[in-house]
């Protein structure tokens, strides 16, 4: 057995523990060696450098609510949210705050909405997602199609490198950190040196293999990094690859004053682009999709909200924010007018609770969802494709399609505005060959986004569920590329191996459900299904684990039953 490091936080290696932190939210269960849940900042230095001794891949994690699986690994799961270093400072006047890693979204709305101020990014997760973790993915939400992704709002970033060294990397300073000053930055001094040429060299090839979306948080980020020099934007949307983010500092916006939507019901999804182009005009904050799978699996549920019509294709939901009271209406009516010819029915709301009305259908899908009886389990397999705005149609056409062909029910939904859609599988696991149907649609879906010139990442990150579609996407230069940021920045490939570089392991395995499914604790299995449930990210997993037990190399426990 290794020798554990000398953290003064917790460093467990019995089965309950490993059990606790095996599942995030998405598909899979993978027990870690170990979990570690450092005390602080020098917990997290000596953590490195014990892994960087002993060659034992580390595993950030913040709230363990992201999808794509760069949350749980082999290695040693590091559980950020305990660091004593806890800082949330807001400064109205700057519209700036400084949060450690571990704070929440919700808590720094909280501490902003005082002030009149937000970050505006809003993943559905906000409750509970780590801003580290946000950061880590290059996170969006329904309201990126007005505001953007994580990117647009990060001035500066704090990174603990493979050597141990804690670096801030700020706006307009293209990443060189003078020595002396927080930390001599030989990862940085190695970045710019050995690979920063060659991505110069290499920007026409860039410009023409990066997706032409509006949104894209898949690989390293190649474009952005050229458009700022910044070494902040590779880091931004990188999963804990290359260091562990310790602390951010944010730009914030003004809250609007006034808030108004639309629902709109389409009979037909052949003009889908020419709606969502026509909407967009009058820059919404919020434009989101609801397709008809979406509407079947409501049907009659009272939480979808009154005025639902039974014969739509989809439905688009619509939310604009304005200052000017004035200006919101005029908005709201050139977006109704912009909509003649193609909209069966269109809804308005002028006030936050009739909003709230209009878009209370939207919010019933999760609970909808939640009570599936076990047997039909959602699986967040295809869930992040981006395509340009004006193949979303052909884009649904395809999913459709490929689902219908492997027997595979899918619900879908999404942000319109920026061509993004959400697709949940619904296998029945009780059916032979479900994962190998699952895999292969996963291929098909995977195709088409590339063909219509999109993006398998849209908001989420790669992780391990989409780092072997990298090359698809990019081409083996750019892939290359990507390799070489990950060996200047990681050169003994410690931190999150797997992760945005495929690891060549097939990304349909080490699923939390089905036969082959890793067995775990009944108890733990449960509770991590009611997390999954009820969006309860926020709940420690090791008060789950409970107390480690006297021999903390014991793996033997009640097994649950296959699920």
């Amino acid at each position: 057995m290794l020798p554990p490091p000398a953290v003064r936080g917790v460093y467990r290696t019995d089965a309950r523990a490993r059990a606790a932190y095996a599942e995030g939210a998405g598909i899979y269960r993978i027990l870690p060696q170990a979990i570690c849940r450092p005390a602080d900042i020098d917990d997290v230095k000596t953590l490195i450098s014990w892994a960087t001794e002993q060659r034992i891949p580390l595993v950030p994690r913040g709230a363990g609510s992201a999808m794509g699986g760069g949350n749980v690994g082999d290695g040693v799961v590091v559980d950020l949210t305990g660091l004593a270093e806890r800082r949330l400072e807001v400064d109205a006047p700057r519209r700036r705050a400084v949060t450690s890693a571990q704070v929440t979204l919700a808590e720094l709305s909280t501490a902003a909405a005082p002030h009149g101020l937000r970050l505006p990014p809003d993943p559905s997760s906000g409750r509970w997602a780590t801003l580290g973790g946000m950061a880590s993915t290059n996170a969006a939400g329904a309201r990126s199609v007005r505001y953007g992704s994580v990117r647009r709002w990060v001035e500066a970033i704090t990174l603990m490198t493979a050597e141990g060294e804690s670096v801030r990397l700020a706006r307009g300073e293209a990443g060189r950190v003078p020595s002396g000053r927080v930390g001599s930055g030989e990862a940085i001094e190695r970045f710019h040196r050995d690979v920063a040429p060659r991505i110069q060299a290499a920007s026409k090839l860039i410009a023409d293999r990066f997706p032409k979306t509006r949104k894209n948080s898949s690989g390293y980020a190649l474009d952005a990094y050229l458009a700022s020099g910044d070494v902040l934007d590779l880091i931004i949307g990188a999963e804990g690859t290359l260091g562990i983010v310790t602390e951010i500092e944010w730009r914030l916006d003004d809250v609007p004053a006034h808030r108004a939507g639309l629902r709109v019901q389409l009979s037909s999804l052949n003009h889908l682009g020419d709606v969502v182009g026509a909407l967009n005009q009058c820059e919404p904050s919020a434009l989101e999709l609801l397709d008809r799978s979406f509407l079947d699996l409501l049907g009659t549920d009272t939480r979808s909200g009154a005025g639902l019509g039974t014969n739509a294709e989809a439905i688009v939901l619509v939310e604009l924010e304005r200052n000017d009271p004035e200006e919101l209406h005029r908005t709201l009516r050139r977006a109704t007018d912009n909509l003649a010819g193609w909209a069966t029915t269109i809804e308005t709301a002028y006030s936050p609770p009739e909003a709230e009305q209009l878009w209370a259908i939207r919010h019933a899908a999760s609970p909808i969802l939640a009570g599936l009886p076990e047997n039909r389990r959602s699986l967040q397999v295809i869930e992040d494709g981006c395509v340009p705005v004006e193949r979303l149609g052909e884009y649904i056409t395809a999913v459709r399609r490929s689902a219908a062909e492997h027997d595979l029910p899918v619900v879908m939904f999404g942000h319109a505005g920026d061509g993004h859609l959400h697709v949940n599988l619904l296998p029945e696991l009780a059916r032979e060959g479900w994962e190998k149907a699952v895999a292969s649609l996963f291929q098909e879906v995977t195709a088409a986004v590339i063909r219509l010139g999109g993006t398998p990442t849209g908001e989420h990150g790669d992780g391990r569920l989409r780092a072997g579609t990298l090359l698809g996407v990019y081409g083996p230069q750019i892939l290359e590329l990507f390799r070489r940021i990950k060996a200047a920045f990681d050169p003994l490939g410690i931190f999150n191996p797997g992760i945005i570089l495929p690891s060549g392991e097939p990304p349909i395995g080490r699923l939390k459900v089905g036969s082959s499914a890793v067995p775990i604790p009944a108890d733990l299995q449960r509770a991590l299904r009611d997390i999954e449930l009820t969006g309860g990210y926020g709940r420690s997993r090791l008060e789950l684990a409970g107390e480690e037990p006297a021999s903390s190399d014991e793996d033997t426990f009640p097994l649950a039953p296959d699920s």
